[in-house]
């Protein structure tokens, strides 16, 4: 069984996404014994609550719900729960590795976008601050990465 998480920085708009869209390839498929997923933020701003409100909407129109999941912070424990750490920007990454207290917990992180731009480390931008054209980018970044890697594993 394949055990990743997802990372960004308040865990409520990029990384529920990825594992709210790995959760509904699990159930569309019947992939429960392949993959466990989870998702985490570099930082606490938002422990417990919900996802962004327009990541929910977003994630709805996609057909995605995301709207159960809660947001919690990384922790060093996660090195040793996860095969592989999916984070969105350069910031999380450097976030994730400063937590890292081996060359086995560097070697499962990684950018997202790299399950389809090999070694590029290309970001998710955080729509945060943007329009519902972002969020809708976003979406559709992280859907082709976690379908990639349904398809990879």
């Amino acid at each position: 069984m394949q055990k990743i998480l997802f990372v960004c920085l308040g865990n409520i708009c990029r990384s529920p996404l990825g594992e709210g869209i790995m959760l509904h390839f699990i159930e569309e498929k019947n992939l429960e014994n392949r993959f466990q997923v989870d998702s985490a933020g570099t930082a606490g701003y938002h422990i417990n609550e919900a996802p962004d409100h327009r990541t929910i909407a977003n994630a709805k129109k996609n057909g995605v719900d995301i709207s159960k999941l809660r947001a919690r912070k990384f922790t060093p424990e996660d090195f040793d729960a996860f095969d592989k750490i999916y984070v969105m920007d350069e910031s999380n990454y450097g976030n994730v590795l400063a937590l890292a207290q081996n060359t086995e917990h560097k070697n499962k992180v990684d950018y997202l976008l790299n399950v389809l731009h090999p070694q590029q480390n290309k970001h998710v931008p955080d729509p945060y601050y943007g329009t519902e054209k972002d969020f809708e980018a976003v979406f559709q970044l992280v859907y082709k990465a976690c379908q990639k890697i349904v398809e990879t594993v």
